[in-house]
């Protein structure tokens, strides 16, 4: 197998990158704009820089490429920045899916999408895969056009879609819901967390390894890959208290209307993975078990940062 990786500089792209550098048998392209962020860490990964908005380029890569299967990570995914700036939204979330999927035709590479619950409305949940669509923001509507584009595509193809990831990212400043909850309430500082939105967090090393279960199935159609607990975020601050051993009364429970966002969100999504359980073999970690893996990651990328 030879596997390109869209991305790879994001949250799941890098996860990627670690999981798939270790599987025998198992050629690796990875390809973002800009420069290649993991070059330290991986020196061994092939990286190509790649970007897909432009048709062109990406014909190109895929052509020189040849990889076996192709993982779309790239997006948008800041939904108010979607909203504010929906031209840049589509370009990325739509028009670039457009050119992979015809280059994938082309070069005869299996494709897997990923995409979201923010899909769906949000009035009913957890979903399963055949739930019907009805996204309540611009970012829902472009992952479901993307989503379209890919389902009429005349090659293999897989749909991932999934659920609030977190995990710990390198050298990027972005920070996830477990940490933030940990060091604000170190900090003694009081938040205002949401209480009146379902979802099944997702911890991204479970994301990469439900991509790769599909990639090394030649896994067709759409699959639900997400945590298994279905929770609010303000729940799951709370776990990430109790963990650290820190003062859960800092936390407040709100609702989203308590925040002035440009766009709504939906309040009630999570997923079913039975058929990804089933047919893929798709095991997550508990939310237990992610809050103890991310926060073991954060002290050693805080350690190594430190040069302790």
């Amino acid at each position: 197998m030879k596997i390109l990786i869209t991305g790879s500089n994001g949250l799941l792209g890098q996860k990627l990158v670690a999981l798939l550098s270790r599987q025998p048998g198992v050629a690796l392209v990875a390809t973002s704009r800009g420069t290649n962020k993991l070059a330290g860490l991986y020196p061994q990964v092939r990286f190509v820089p790649l970007d897909v908005t432009d048709a062109a380029q990406v014909a190109q890569v895929i052509e020189t490429e040849k990889p076996t299967h192709l993982i779309h990570t790239a997006a948008l995914t800041n939904v108010d920045e979607c909203a504010l700036h929906p031209t840049d939204c589509w370009n990325q979330n739509v028009t670039a899916v457009a050119h992979l999927v015809a280059a994938c035709e082309q070069q005869q590479v299996h494709l897997i999408h990923l995409s979201t619950d923010f899909i769906f409305s949000g009035e009913t949940g957890p979903l399963a895969e055949d739930a019907v669509p009805g996204p309540v923001n611009f970012y829902g509507e472009s992952k479901l056009a993307a989503e379209q584009l890919v389902r009429q595509s005349r090659g293999s193809w897989a749909i991932v879609r999934t659920v609030l990831v977190y995990g710990v990212v390198h050298d990027y400043g972005r920070t996830n819901l477990v940490l933030w909850v940990r060091d604000a309430l170190r900090a003694g500082k009081p938040i205002n967390v949401v209480d009146d939105q379902l979802r099944t967090p997702t911890l991204a090393e479970d994301l990469a390894h439900g991509c790769w279960l599909a990639a090394r199935h030649n896994a067709t159609g759409v699959y639900h890959i997400s945590g298994a607990e279905l929770c609010t975020p303000y729940q799951l601050a709370l776990q990430v208290a109790a963990y650290f051993q820190l003062d859960a009364s800092l936390i407040s429970r709100v609702d989203a209307a308590t925040f002035s966002q440009p766009a709504l969100r939906p309040l009630r999504t999570g997923f079913i993975i039975d058929k990804a359980v089933r047919e893929l073999g798709y095991r997550p970690h508990s939310l237990a078990e992610g809050i103890a893996l991310v926060a073991t990651q954060a002290d050693q990328a805080h350690q190594a940062a430190s040069g302790a």
